[in-house]
């Protein structure tokens, strides 16, 4: 579905990312975890063609079609998506009609439990984080995609609000064949996502590549990122496991 091979970034003449490789299957869910300014949103940010920064070596293909120098435009159109940690404010656009104009496939609002009249209100005007986060999530399988990246879905919602849509998630979009990758810094998703393998990302690179993430977790909550760093240059945990 998506592969990620040596990709090298800089912005300006900083280098933001070295040497990243990725590879998810149909239907997998990966989780990118490590610290703040660790270069998580900007990898996800670089999957999707976002045009700040400069890829320096490596390239990255989708579906096996090069999509290196596509557009963002070009890249969703082919069924990738990104849930943003901070979706935007948009004012003078009501959300229901943003949806009417994105909306590949009809989604009922009600099955979503939320308040009709949200459909009538300005895109986040005013939202409790819970409803950002769930309104991303409707735009998200209105768009019908393939592929999406979270990035940081975990932030900031409690376990009961986390629970409920993760839910969603799975019966909307994994078991609709989706592919995942998950972006976290508290990681508390991964109990009810279960990714099928988790990197360690550390100053731009990755650092750790297992398929068993409790491990993957149970490390980082034990000993911290630092505990990660030892192991630079060297796989942290077991090699992938079969899933």
């Amino acid at each position: 579905m998506l592969k990620v091979e040596n990709l090298s970034v800089k912005v300006g003449s900083k280098n933001i990312l070295r040497g990243i490789n990725i590879e998810i299957k149909k239907i997998e869910v990966h989780a990118l975890l490590g610290p703040n300014a660790s270069g998580k949103s900007t990898l996800a940010q670089v999957i999707m063609g976002f045009p700040d920064y400069k890829i320096t070596a490596g390239k990255i293909s989708f579906k096996g079609k090069d999509i290196t120098n596509l557009s963002i435009e070009e890249r969703a159109k082919l069924g990738m998506a990104l849930v943003f940690q901070h979706p935007p404010t948009i004012k003078g656009i009501k959300l229901s009609k943003l949806l009417e104009k994105i909306s590949k496939q009809k989604v009922d609002i009600k099955e979503f439990s939320l308040n009709p009249n949200i459909l009538e209100r300005e895109i986040n005007v005013g939202f409790s984080g819970g409803e950002k986060k769930l309104s991303e999530i409707i735009q998200i399988i209105s768009l019908d995609p393939s592929f999406v990246v979270f990035d940081e879905l975990d932030a900031g919602l409690d376990i009961e609000n986390l629970e409920r849509l993760t839910s969603i998630i799975k019966d909307k979009l994994l078991d609709n064949g989706v592919s995942i990758l998950l972006i976290t810094h508290r990681g508390d998703i991964l109990r009810f996502l279960k990714p099928d393998v988790a990197y360690v990302m550390l100053d731009g690179e990755i650092v750790c590549s297992s398929g068993n993430w409790k491990e993957v977790w149970r490390t980082i909550t034990r000993y911290g990122y630092e505990k990660c760093k030892e192991c630079e240059g060297r796989k942290l945990l077991s090699d992938r496991q079969p899933s």
